[in-house]
């Protein structure tokens, strides 16, 4: 979260009341030297300069914000802090001393001091664009997604050129939309409402014959909701049966319409008064109440998300992408949208780390493992990190490198239960099936396939416990009959017939 763009604003001369003019002069020319260097991008390079500026005039907010900024700019914000916080002690009122501490603080984890500082920021010049979409991130990234919006939303009126207010407002209105989702889901699962929020998530990823399936099952329990027969013909038009589709409009046509005389959720959205519909169903907690606000939030996110599309191309349009081509597992077309981002943020680590999951998804193992170790040479301490290189020396059959990663991961986070199917299949092509059995039954909550059930009878066969192999090679037996049979239960289910 470095807060570049003050960059170029925030570096401070200084006039020195030295007894010298030679030092003098020698003071200003590493004050120039030092700037040339931070509008460079050499922030390293800063930092000595800085430093012994501040020892000749000690106690200075502007030349301890300078160094402060430039240790951030380099990457040591540990460093960065003590002379960040001794200049706001100083001069409480130095904005760009407060924007750098609060986005150190983040990066270190101190994220009520971090939040803290920002809002400082803000108190002090409410309309810093720098200071809100730091807050604004810092908030959606804690789950805080109401917040994180209404910082978005001020930041998207200050510059509605921001890609990255567009994009930041649909991903909180997006999560907005999926918790209340998950209320509705908590409240009326299998309700009409429930039915039509899912197969409404299935059409927008085109997984037609799901859901067809899913309208179909609402429309038999509300056959006078609106909107499912349109849905419905929709999905007949895109598999080419333009005659099926237009029974279904004519039944959509002769619903009867709701009276809007009287505000209610249905009126307010197809108006699209969505701020008034989220204001009514504050209060309310009824399946209809989470079905509405639910919509209205991610029609919110779909008027973001073409807003940001609007723009010049920028980091945040290709980060969107990627993630719509992942969900639809078309992983090369990610990877290309994430090679695209890099272009524009060429030392964003966390697009590094996404560019890499997608080449894992990809299976080019080969390419996302260099781009995974560098990324573990930078966060040595990451569980995460720690797995997913040793996962991928797994899936590239250097099973030996592996498993030392994934058990630092595992040292790190016992409950990442990915890492213990990794170190399984380590220990397992590594011929240590005793070894395997461990990581393989903490892992058996995920087993929805019954792989891992098998791959344990064969480790429990391998060590001499043909008893426990006999158990758990019935558990696969059984897990592997329930699949066939609901996955042909699922073909007759999604099949697309006639009205």
């Amino acid at each position: 979260m470095k807060a570049a763009g003050a960059l170029l604003f925030c570096l401070v001369s200084i006039l020195t009341q030295s007894g010298s003019s030679n030092e003098s002069d020698d003071l200003a020319l590493k004050s120039q030297r030092a700037k040339e260097f931070m509008a460079q991008g050499k922030f390293a390079e800063a930092i000595p300069l800085y430093r012994e500026l501040n020892q000749a005039v000690p106690r200075n907010p502007g030349l301890l914000l300078n160094l402060g900024m430039a240790l951030h700019m380099a990457g040591d914000d540990r460093e960065s802090v003590e002379p960040l916080e001794v200049a706001v002690r100083l001069d409480p009122k130095l904005t760009p001393a407060w924007l750098f501490l609060g986005a150190a603080r983040l990066e270190l984890g101190d994220t009520p001091a971090g939040l803290e500082a920002l809002r400082i920021v803000l108190r002090l010049q409410p309309d810093h664009r720098d200071a809100l979409g730091l807050l604004a991130g810092a908030l959606l990234s804690l789950g805080r997604h109401a917040e994180a919006a209404y910082q978005y939303h001020k930041l998207a009126e200050l510059d509605p050129q921001s890609s990255a207010a567009w994009y930041g407002l649909g991903r909180s209105y997006e999560s907005l939309s999926v918790r209340a989702f998950d209320e509705l889901q908590k409240s009326a699962p299998e309700s009409p409402y429930w039915l039509a929020l899912v197969a409404d998530a299935r059409l927008r990823e085109q997984q037609l014959s799901g859901a067809f399936y899913l309208y179909r099952r609402a429309l038999e329990k509300a056959p006078a909701m609106r909107g499912l027969h349109r849905a419905v013909a929709e999905i007949y038009r895109q598999t080419e049966h333009p005659d099926w589709a237009n029974i279904e409009e004519q039944k959509e046509l002769s619903l009867p319409q709701p009276d809007c005389r009287t505000p209610t959720f249905e009126c307010q959205f197809r108006e699209g008064q969505f701020p008034q519909l989220l204001a009514a169903t504050i209060e309310a907690n009824t399946p209809e109440s989470h079905y509405w606000r639910s919509r209205a939030y991610n029609e919110l996110a779909l008027q973001a998300f073409t807003r940001l599309g609007q723009l010049p191309p920028s980091l945040e349009q290709h980060e969107l992408k990627a993630n719509i081509y992942n969900g639809q597992k078309k992983y090369a077309d990610a990877v290309e949208e994430w090679r695209e981002a890099l272009k524009l943020s060429p030392t964003d680590k966390q697009i590094q780390k996404q560019l890499a999951i997608s080449l894992k998804f990809s299976q080019d193992y080969g390419a996302a493992l260099p781009i995974l170790q560098r990324l573990l040479e930078g966060q040595p301490a990451s569980a995460e990190l720690s797995f997913l290189v040793g996962e991928t020396l797994v899936d590239l059959q250097r099973v030996e490198e592996a498993i030392p990663l994934l058990k630092r991961a595992l040292a790190r986070d016992p409950k990442l239960l990915a890492a213990h199917k990794a170190l399984a299949r380590a220990y397992l092509a590594a011929g240590r099936a005793a070894q395997a059995i461990p990581h393989l039954q903490a892992a058996l909550a995920t087993d929805e396939d019954g792989s891992l059930h098998y791959q344990l009878a064969s480790a429990y066969q391998a060590s001499g416990q043909p008893s426990l192999s006999k158990q758990a090679l019935l558990k696969y037996q059984k897990i592997q009959g329930s699949a066939v049979a609901a996955r042909e239960a699922a073909k007759q289910e999604v099949e697309i017939t006639a009205p």
